[in-house]
């Protein structure tokens, strides 16, 4: 039986290339604006570009593509930030059916000369000097590479001056010839070990999924009657990013860039730009909800906020339960004070999004159900969908009216998702990759029979909803032999406002270990909010003690959602955050686990050693008998 509140099973069927929807959108609706820019990142005007403009700066800096020898089937890179070039540049190169290739900006030099190799790419696009210095290292090995285009020194200006020879039917014609299944984006994985690999999207796989969420869930990315609009910050370098993107152009979205990831930058955006929908990672949301604590916290209304995030979570809980027909909503008290929280706390803490946002999508990877409860109960209902690189973006979605926290939803129409007998989610569907460039046995590996293995592991209930446990490769083996998925506890500790990161250990070791590291603005508020007294030796070692004891109630808190086997019996703070710089961060922002365990090799061996007893009572049962519940070394 069908879902009523799921998108139609079927869309529009795609006829050509990802392109043709800026040229449709121009035909059909020119003056509608589809582009928002800042020509100064500090200035709070945001410029608006039409569907008609957009569409004449996509013709003619496709007509200097073809001047400087760009044709179908090439493949040229782009190393940038997320910037109004981006989504220019790479229209422009699907109008005349080329292949992008998004390197991140902050990729080291072997990872850039590793992906400007393997794709054969013919040009690059990069930002600045940095970027062309990094290319330029590497180019003795890229015979191939015959254009290096850097974006600051007015790359695009000159190439579309260079076509203006070119006619404009030239452009239409190659346009044209574009056909759904053509190559077009080669997406390179993280590389969370080893050389990442290039995934080979089609048009019609990034197309499809837009179409669908746009069928089914459009109406939904504004009040009635208002204009839906977007702020896109995360990279398009990630197809995350370019999903974004596409719904945005497919849609008739208005999307604005910001380049700035940074805390500061993003919230200026925010407050300029003011979204009607906002997209994001759990880390941002996780953020988000910290900065609005320690805010009331340093107004001394910390209990008010409390209290209001309390009554949010449950007021959402009996909306959850009303939706899915398991009980009648909020009754009046909670109503009451729920309205209560909306005058003093909920719209405030809206504010901080703009003001408009009617609802938010997080992805890449699982948000927590207690964060999702809060956003549904303050006004922002976060819808938590899955997708991965090799099916172009989102492959599930919350039905709605039917939304259920703690999931990533339902499979999109269209879309079909099993579970492997050992837990594994495979995926069908249109969205799903054409293979891994260069890399035959990869392919096999992934594509089984026509199913994607995604190398998630996961569970559907009853209803269909997918709940998503994390990687099968992370899957921790104990000495005793329980296996312990470490995402649900990682991501219950980063709920501590804190803690930042978290990696759960434990392979071949008698229990569960984490290593964790602080977030520095809070760590520096809370500091000076307990202001201890004393001289500097006693005072730090009561300032120690007690953070000790704060995290110590951290990791209870999320052993309490585990067995005893599974808890994590000790702990490590580090001193400084995991990040790309160090190779401990994939650009995405995912955890090299296998990077972070080796260079942390010496601290995990000497939390273990640190509490490892040396009486001979042991359970022969337990091999974790001889662990205290309670027991944490700190560097």
């Amino acid at each position: 039986m069908p879902d009523y509140a799921l998108a139609p099973s079927s869309v529009a069927a795609l006829t050509g290339g990802l392109a043709d929807s800026v040229f449709e959108t121009a035909e059909t609706r020119p003056s509608l604006p589809v582009l928002a820019r800042r020509t100064d990142p500090s200035s709070p005007v945001w410029e608006k570009v039409t569907a008609a403009e957009l569409r004449d700066e996509v013709s003619d800096l496709a007509r200097g593509l073809v001047a400087a020898g760009i044709s179908p089937g090439h493949r040229v890179a782009v190393m940038a930030r997320t910037r109004y070039e981006w989504t220019v540049l790479s229209y422009a190169l699907w109008a005349v059916g080329a292949e992008v290739v998004p390197i991140y900006p902050t990729s080291s030099r072997d990872q850039v000369e590793w992906i400007l190799r393997d794709s054969e790419c013919v040009a690059v696009v990069v930002e600045d000097e940095q970027g062309v210095m990094t290319v330029g290292s590497v180019c003795a090995g890229l015979p191939r590479l015959q254009h290096v285009w850097q974006l600051d020194a007015g790359a695009l200006e000159q190439l579309v001056e260079r076509g203006s020879v070119v006619p404009p039917t030239t452009v239409d014609s190659l346009r044209r010839i574009v056909l759904p299944d053509a190559t077009a984006v080669i997406a390179y994985t993280s590389g969370t070990s080893g050389h990442a690999r290039g995934c080979a999207l089609s048009h019609r796989a990034l197309a499809s999924p837009c179409d669908t969420l746009l069928a089914g869930w459009g109406h939904t990315a504004a009040p009635p009657g208002e204009q839906p609009s977007v702020l896109a910050f995360l990279p398009f370098s990630h197809v995350y990013g370019l999903m974004i993107q596409g719904v945005c152009i497919r849609g008739g979205i208005l999307m604005g860039h910001e380049p700035e990831f940074g805390e500061e930058a993003l919230a200026s955006a925010l407050q300029t730009f003011r979204p009607t929908y906002f997209y994001a990672v759990p880390s941002v949301f996780e953020k988000l909800y910290k900065n609005f604590l320690r805010s009331f916290q340093e107004a001394g209304r910390d209990a008010l906020f409390e209290r209001a995030a309390e009554t949010a979570r449950d007021f959402a809980v009996a909306q959850e339960r009303q939706r899915l027909g398991q009980g009648p909503g909020p009754g009046f008290d909670l109503r009451l004070q729920h309205a209560l929280y909306e005058r003093t706390v909920y719209r405030k803490l809206r504010a901080a999004l703009g003001g408009r946002v009617v609802r938010a999508t997080s992805g890449g990877s699982s948000l927590n159900r207690e964060l999702s409860l809060f956003f549904e109960g303050i006004g922002i209902y976060v819808h938590d969908g899955y997708g991965l690189t090799e099916t172009a973006g989102g492959i599930t979605m919350q039905p709605l009216g039917r939304e259920k926290s703690g999931t990533v939803g339902k499979a999109l129409p269209g879309t079909t998702i099993r579970i492997a007998d050992d837990g594994e989610i495979l995926v069908q569907g249109p969205s799903v990759f054409q293979g891994y460039v260069n890399d035959e046995a990869a392919t096999r590996a992934a594509l089984r029979d026509g199913w994607l293995a995604t190398g998630d592991i996961g569970h559907l209930d009853s209803d269909g909803y997918l709940t998503i446990t994390g990687r099968k490769k992370d899957v921790i083996v104990t000495s005793g032999g329980k296996s312990v998925a470490p995402a649900p506890l990682e991501q219950r500790l980063r709920m501590h406002p804190l803690i930042h990161q978290a990696v759960v250990v434990g392979d071949n070791r008698p229990c569960v270990g984490a290593l964790i590291t602080l977030d520095p603005d809070y760590l520096a508020h809370w500091r000076a909010a307990r202001a201890l007294l004393g001289d500097t030796p006693e005072r730090e070692a009561r300032e120690e003690s007690a953070l000790r004891e704060e995290i110590g109630r951290a990791v209870a808190a999320a052993n309490s959602t585990v067995s005893r086997s599974e808890s994590i019996r000790v702990f490590r703070i580090l001193p400084e955050p995991f990040d790309v710089a160090s190779g401990l961060l994939t650009p995405s922002m995912k955890l090299r686990r296998d990077a972070i365990v080796e260079r942390y090799a010496s601290e995990i061996d000497a939390m273990y050693a640190a509490r490892t007893r040396t009486s001979p009572r042991l359970a022969a049962n337990d091999p974790t008998a001889d662990w205290d519940d309670s027991d944490d070394v700190f560097r």
